[in-house]
């Protein structure tokens, strides 16, 4: 990737180099989701309401978002009052109210309309919960068959979760029934982040095209005798551990995935 290439760029081209390729689709959207865009809006937020810029063509009614600074102001070619927030609060926040998203307009390779239906799609796959089970595991072993595609959306994935767990494992299981499959095994993991980890995880599985039971999902403590195991086979991905600020900063609209912004 080059410095002037951002990783939707780079996913926008490798779908459009391979438009029969499901998975490169998939790879495409996570970015989205994943991005933090900034969304053109009419006048400057008002709290948690704020006001997008609509445009309304043959194709339908869409919001304009960019996933640079820079080319919203090049867009714009005015002061113009945005937003920053994630594709996936960006998704949730125009599900199911018939409006499209285009995305990096007349200001980069990766311009594209995402209609209605589409950004419908994404915020129900965003939604999707992983299934909790009672199956006992007898046996840690290297992981194995699973594509490279899914370990680079894992590692993707967990970068981006600073600070919510010390390190994660994934390993290859087998059950007392004797059945295998894999796991990933969180250490240290923060009690109130595992809903968050174990949803990242389910991500990494629907965006790499794999089926969601491949993976299971475990939290660990770091002294627990079982996570010596895990180290001792298993991949290990390195969560970052941030810095801790000096003091909070109020939040901004779109910054808590529970509450999106309120369209005006």
């Amino acid at each position: 990737m080059t410095a002037e290439q951002t990783p939707i760029d780079v996913a926008h081209a490798a779908m459009e180099a391979t438009p029969d390729d499901g998975a490169a689709r998939l790879r495409f959207y996570e970015r989205v989701a994943d991005c933090e865009l900034y969304l053109l809006l009419t006048e400057e937020a008002q709290g948690d309401n704020i006001s997008p810029e609509l445009f309304e063509i043959d194709a339908g009614r869409f919001v304009l978002a960019f996933d640079r600074e820079d080319r919203l102001a090049q867009f714009a070619a005015r002061p113009a009052p945005y937003v920053a927030l994630s594709g996936r609060v960006l998704a949730q926040m125009l599900a199911g109210q018939g409006i499209g998203l285009g995305l990096n307009l007349e200001v980069a390779p990766s311009a594209i309309l995402i209609p209605s239906e589409a950004v419908d799609w994404l915020n129900d796959t965003l939604g999707h919960a992983p299934e909790e089970t009672e199956a006992r595991l007898s046996e840690f072993t290297t992981p194995s068959g699973l594509p490279e595609e899914l370990v680079q959306a894992l590692d993707a994935k967990l970068a981006s979760a600073a600070g919510l767990a010390q390190a994660a494992y994934l390993v290859g299981t087998v059950d007392d029934a004797g059945r295998r499959g894999h796991l990933l095994g969180f250490v240290g993991a923060l009690d109130q982040a595992q809903g968050a980890l174990a949803k990242a995880a389910s991500e990494a599985l629907t965006f790499s095209g794999i089926e969601a039971g491949a993976m299971d999902v475990g939290f660990f403590d770091g002294d627990a005798p079982v996570t010596a195991k895990l180290a001792a086979v298993g991949l290990r991905f390195d969560l970052p551990q941030p810095q801790m600020p000096e003091r909070l900063a109020p939040a901004a609209p779109g910054r808590d995935p529970e509450k999106p912004p309120i369209l005006r």
